[in-house]
């Protein structure tokens, strides 16, 4: 791990107290072409700081609309949404999102991606900046691959560059929409330990989005299902296993298939809208 730490860049790498995430009756909705689409109903959650918290649910359920008004990338119609006890009113480095499609910069080599966010913050030092770089590199195991081109990686190292790149600024809630869907499984049950094991290092708080329940009963400290027509927080399950968890063991796929039970009874015939 990263030794040689020193004034600004303690202070970088230090584990923020994480935040508390608040929502309050929020709701959305959305023009189309056939009216207007209720896609968020009266959403009120607490995630408690330091929280894994995934959310399942059929597509057009509203998870990611969900997601990116927690981010600030989208305002509700009604309601709040707090961070910290203050109003989110727009985005924030204190949010940062991670998606599944891992929007590198094809420009920039693995190093430069992650030393990219850190030159938003001036109270670093240029070396302050490559050494945190360095830190959340080794973090995600790819000290070896910092000079290497995005089109070099695979799949998996993309989206490893793309968490280093998203803890680097130190955010207080990672909020990741489906980070690992477009992954094969054996690369899914490598990140499954890895994102366990900084989780517990870095103390974060997290808000998941995953169509995969086994995925979200792996990770989540709860699992949240929604409900689709307009999205509704339907049943939440609390995943009381010990960590870490391997997504094989017979208890997790006990949780997940309970979880599965309650998403079937779900009707999803209705046409698609935005998730």
């Amino acid at each position: 791990m990263f030794r040689h730490k020193t004034g600004s860049v303690t202070e970088e790498l230090q584990v923020i107290a994480p935040s508390k995430l608040a929502l309050e009756e929020v709701s959305k909705s959305f023009q189309t072409i056939t009216g207007t689409v209720l896609a968020l109903d009266r959403i009120s959650l607490q995630v408690n700081e330091g929280e894994f918290v995934c959310i399942v649910g059929p597509s057009g359920c509203g998870k990611t609309t969900l997601l990116n008004i927690i981010a600030g990338l989208e305002m509700p119609d009604s309601g709040n949404v707090l961070a910290g006890g203050k109003p989110v009113t727009g985005p924030g480095r204190d949010r940062l999102v991670m998606f599944q499609e891992s929007a590198l910069f094809p420009w920039l080599n693995v190093f430069g991606n992650v030393l990219f966010p850190l030159k938003l913050k001036p109270q670093l030092t240029n070396k302050d900046r490559r050494d945190v770089a360095k830190y959340y590199l080794e973090l995600v195991d790819l000290t070896r691959f910092e000079r290497f081109n995005i089109h070099e990686l695979s799949g998996g190292m993309k989206q490893r560059v793309a968490l280093a790149r998203s803890l680097a600024p130190n955010p207080r809630v990672l909020l990741m929409d489906e980070p690992f869907g477009a992954l094969d499984a054996l690369t899914r049950e490598q990140f499954y330990g890895d994102l366990q094991r900084i989780w517990k290092e870095r103390k974060k708080t997290i808000v998941f989005v995953t169509h995969n329940v086994r995925e979200a009963a792996c990770l989540g400290d709860r699992v949240l299902l929604f409900s689709p027509h307009p999205g509704r927080i339907q049943e939440e399950f609390v995943i009381d296993l010990p960590r870490p968890r391997d997504i094989n063991t017979a208890d997790l796929v006990g949780y997940s298939s309970k979880i599965m039970r309650s998403l079937k009874s779900f009707n999803a015939e209705r046409p698609e809208t935005r998730a």
